[in-house]
């Protein structure tokens, strides 16, 4: 009988990482995580993981400074697109993101696999979505500059995973739940309905993404002893520059598992 290699799940996740082909990117973390879910890859040990890099994207969009991306209104068929193109791109590095949180971090416990590769599977699903409508409008994704705010904060993350938890999920992802209401209703007063039921679907999958990094930020906090709140409030003030009182959704963050000391952290202008 000739045996059959199993595939393994570390491996797979760096593959994903390296996708420079958006395309290609979704298509390979919609089989990864397939595959995943029906049993057929190992959690087995691989190779140690290789030092932080540029994830596997894309020549365009390029690449600028945050201060240099042009903020448009939506009452223009322009404004939306550049502005829903943000929005590809947010989720284009979060499927990096996502992989990534399995591919660094290793003898954690298969749920914790499982919950990253099924956030992965759902943000390629959101970029896919965004990207269509793009095309709708007459755009596509690297039609307009775009900033890599995000995949930095992974790079200063890498090197623990409980402050990846604290910082990436309930921190960057999270202001989304605070921010994400308001722009459906712009949408929806601009009459682009369709863009607006896209994003009802992405909060939607967000709080629950926004979840699952609460509930592995606990899990590697009792593992420590550490108090939740009370780590959380220093690997933000440690970690997290800019400061500025925050209007916050608390019924979202609520939902997402924040805690109302953390809530009134937040509000407190210590996050930007």
């Amino acid at each position: 009988m000739i045996a059959v290699p199993v595939l393994n799940l570390f491996e797979l996740a760096q593959r994903c990482i390296n996708a420079a082909d958006p395309a290609e990117k979704v298509r390979l973390t919609h089989t990864v995580a397939a595959a995943l879910q029906r049993g057929e890859i190992s959690l087995d040990a691989a190779p140690e993981p290789l030092p932080i890099a540029e994830p596997g994207r894309p020549q365009q969009p390029l690449h600028v400074d945050p201060a240099s991306v042009p903020r448009r209104k939506l009452g223009s068929t322009l404004g939306r697109a550049a502005f829903l193109h943000a929005l590809a791109h947010i989720e284009f590095n979060a499927i990096n993101l996502a992989w990534d949180a399995v591919y660094r971090f290793r003898d954690l416990p298969r749920d914790y696999y499982f919950d990253w590769a099924g956030v992965a599977d759902e943000e390629a699903c959101h970029f896919q979505l965004l990207r269509d409508r793009l095309c709708e409008l007459g755009y596509d994704y690297g039609a307009f500059a775009a900033h890599n705010g995000l995949w930095e904060t992974a790079r200063h993350t890498a090197h623990d995973v409980v402050v990846r938890m604290a910082l990436v999920p309930r921190v960057l992802e999270a202001r989304g739940l605070d921010v994400t209401p308001g722009m459906i209703r712009r949408l929806r007063q601009a009459g682009d309905t369709r863009s607006a039921e896209i994003l009802d679907i992405i909060l939607r999958d967000e709080i629950g993404h926004v979840a699952i990094g609460t509930r592995w930020f606990s899990y590697f906090c009792a593992q420590r002893a550490w108090d939740r709140e009370s780590a959380f409030e220093r690997l933000v003030r440690e970690h997290v520059t800019g400061r500025g009182p925050r209007e916050i959704d608390r019924t979202l963050r609520a939902a997402a598992g924040f805690s109302e000391s953390e809530m009134t952290f937040i509000e407190s202008g210590l996050i930007d």
